[in-house]
């Protein structure tokens, strides 16, 4: 009998919970799958929200995974300088099958120096730091690019994980897990993407998170300086 695939999903804290509690509903689902949410530390991890996530293992327990995703949050600006994660993030690629992430989790991947040449996809508002990773930004919803698959922003993780799924299986046990959590998508308004939303939403959004790109903006220049200077060793 075949082991079971290894799935885990890495913690930091404000983590945007459903970015990652998406995907873990369907890879929850998968036959013979274990899936681990991972941190430091066994320590309650809070979220962007009022919710708070308990780790099930440790960076340092953490078995060889099949595959790793990083979701993202607002935690994702200190975590692409967490040298500790980073070194997680490298160790663990190095065996895993798939690399993946959600929204701004790609960051972080990039930042570790796993999406360097590599089409990748990310939230909207991130889309223009992927590049100084060596990333490809794409705007598509799930980027599939050979075994690095990214998702964009926090409702496309519920697609990446079902994508996902149907490489780790095939599409027959994706569309059941579909099927059973009734993913039939059908939004009250069309404005979840900034071409579809009116001039005025989109510009008073852009106004309100400007000093938090900011603060990102200077965050990644220190995390891609570090990532050149250590390619260039």
């Amino acid at each position: 009998m075949s082991a079971p695939l290894q799935i885990g999903i890495v913690l930091f804290p404000r983590v945007t919970q459903l970015d990652f509690t998406g995907p873990l509903q369907v890879f929850s689902s998968v036959p013979d799958a274990q899936v681990h949410l991972v941190w430091k530390r066994i320590e309650p991890v809070p979220s962007d929200s009022v919710l708070t996530i308990t780790p099930t293992v440790s960076f340092a327990e953490c078995p060889q995974l099949d595959v790793i995703c990083v979701p993202g949050g607002l935690g994702t600006d200190d975590a692409i300088n967490d040298e500790e994660i980073l070194a997680f993030l490298r160790k663990q690629a190095d065996g895993a099958k798939y690399i993946t992430s959600v929204c701004t989790g790609s960051l972080v991947l990039g930042a570790a120096g796993l999406l360097k040449g590599y089409r990748a996809a990310t939230h909207w508002t991130a889309m223009d730091f992927l590049s100084a990773f060596g990333a490809i930004p794409t705007k598509e919803r799930v980027c599939v690019d050979r075994n690095r698959i990214t998702g964009g922003g926090v409702t496309a993780g519920i697609d990446f994980a079902l994508t996902l799924v149907s490489q780790l299986r095939d599409r027959r046990t994706a569309e059941a897990i579909q099927l059973r959590l009734e993913y039939n998508p059908a939004p009250p308004f069309n404005s979840g993407s900034p071409d579809t939303a009116s001039p005025e939403i989109l510009a008073a959004f852009r106004e309100r998170i400007a000093p938090a790109q900011a603060r990102r903006a200077e965050k990644i220049g220190r995390a891609g300086a570090r990532l050149t200077a250590a390619a260039a060793k």
